[in-house]
């Protein structure tokens, strides 16, 4: 019997990941003992259909453990090896169960680098503590830098794209090199730091790039997101937890800021992103990465396969609309990645200069 102290336990941890079952001789003992600490798959899952369920979800379905059961045909030990290969379960936690002593078995899992290794009965309370370290630690996640080498998700820029890009770009540079320098001073004389803010974007294919914008808000203004929820404009949708994060009235823009932002002199060391060829000048808006880890969905994955531009169809016909809902512009996102051609590319620019100038602060 597995011995369980679930009370204490939850105080100290307050664990509460997705656990995944697969094998049929020791379920009935181990989950319903698991399922007061932790949320427990319902799906009935064999060491035979495990890899397909596995190959069925995304980042945000996935359990965030695995339980595999120890057969005494090995089966196993493939079953593992294959799902290995998976880029998306690279940081899943594996742990084996095994009904039985077997002195050689905990020497395959160890090599094929599970977590951990059990022999039933199993104290919980040791069980628990080894997951929610895992669980604490974020071994529990995949790397979008690994997919973006790994995913099936590839793009190949026409030409007549890459050319245009190229000499659009670099025109505008040297055109508007004389305001890159009155707004660096600006920044600069209201509020001490880097002119030119830098984060990491996710783009077409899931690549990651460092994506360049004039500073608008105050130094540190990154670690202050997780406590603004509540402005977020996405909030109020269908989903639990948006996937798109956009704050109404953000009390951390500059009053310079609030002005770039507005007329979207912001955006402008983007040209730099194009010209290197990191992204577009029309195409879906490249992500944050906690933006982009909430849209690996089969149903949106499609946004991924088209070019990632500095301006798109969400630019013209949505932005700064309060009555956007997350899913109209995933929408859009969606349907520029199956549709663009170079037509669509020009109306797209021609609608974008009068979108420019946004009446709502968001």
């Amino acid at each position: 019997m597995i011995l369980s102290s679930p009370i204490k336990f939850t105080q100290q941890t307050g664990v509460r990941a997705k656990v995944t079952y697969a094998g049929a001789e020791l379920k009935d003992f181990v989950l319903p003992e698991l399922s007061s600490l932790f949320e427990v798959d319902p799906h009935d899952v064999s060491l035979e259909n495990l890899e397909q369920y596995l190959n069925d979800q995304s980042l945000l379905t996935l359990p965030e453990i695995l339980l595999i059961e120890a057969d005494q045909k090995e089966k196993w030990v493939s079953v593992i090896a294959g799902i290995k290969k998976n880029p998306l379960i690279q940081g899943v936690i594996i742990v084996v169960i095994s009904s039985f002593t077997n002195k050689t078995w905990k020497a395959k899992a160890m090599s094929l680098k599970v977590h951990d290794f059990y022999t039933y009965p199993v104290p919980l309370d040791d069980l628990c503590e080894r997951l929610s370290f895992l669980v604490k630690f974020k071994l529990i996640k995949p790397k979008l830098a690994e997919l973006s080498q790994k995913v099936d998700v590839r793009y190949n820029m026409p030409a007549y794209k890459r050319i245009f890009d190229i000499a659009v770009s670099g025109t505008a540079l040297l055109c508007l090199s004389p305001l890159f320098l009155v707004v660096a001073a600006a920044i600069r004389l209201e509020s001490k730091g880097a002119v030119i803010y830098k984060s990491k974007r996710v783009g077409t294919g899931y690549k990651i790039f460092d994506f360049y914008k004039f500073r608008s808000m105050r130094t540190g203004a990154d670690a202050e997101i997780a406590l603004m929820s509540s402005l977020n404009q996405y909030t109020d949708t269908e989903s639990a937890k948006p996937a798109f994060v956009k704050i109404k009235n953000d009390p951390r823009i500059t009053k310079i800021g609030n002005f770039i932002r507005k007329t979207s002199i912001d955006e402008l060391p983007q040209l730099f992103n194009v010209l290197k060829g990191d992204m577009s000048l029309v195409g879906n808006r490249p992500l944050p990465l906690y933006e982009a880890e909430m849209l690996t969905s089969n149903e949106w994955t499609t946004r991924f396969l088209g070019p990632a531009g500095l301006t798109g169809l969400w630019q013209i016909s949505k932005r700064g609309k309060e009555d956007m809902s997350e899913r109209e512009r995933k929408k859009l996102d969606n349907y520029y990645a199956n549709n663009y051609s170079f037509w669509l590319d020009l109306k797209i620019i021609a609608g974008t200069f009068p979108a420019l100038l946004q009446k709502e602060k968001v």
